[in-house]
């Protein structure tokens, strides 16, 4: 249950993220709204999650979804360009995800 709890975390992460910048700066009252509760979701989840996670372990596997997560949706709806380099990093992010995964006695 705390693996998919950190995952949602890592999900309200992207959303928080993509809401920040719809919201041009906090310019922008609805997007600054669904990036504050999306984070407080995201750190509430991800705190609860840490009650049995280890903190590294579920810091890095929440920055990493946010992070890929960031990655996808800024090319599938911002238009972001794509470049080999890019995706061979954010492959890596997911590399080291899963490895932290399977070294975690949780």
């Amino acid at each position: 249950m705390p693996w998919i709890i950190l995952t949602v975390a890592g999900l309200f992460e992207i959303v928080w993220a993509f809401s920040m910048k719809q919201s041009a700066g906090f310019t922008r009252l609805g997007p600054s709204i669904v990036t504050l509760a999306a984070m407080l979701v995201s750190f509430g989840l991800l705190a609860w999650a840490m009650r049995s996670l280890p903190l590294g372990t579920s810091y890095m596997v929440w920055t990493g979804i946010g992070a890929v997560g960031a990655f996808v949706v800024g090319i599938v709806f911002l238009g972001e360009a794509v470049s080999p380099l890019r995706l061979v990093a954010a492959l890596l992010i997911v590399c080291g995800l899963v490895l932290m995964k399977l070294s975690s006695p949780a």
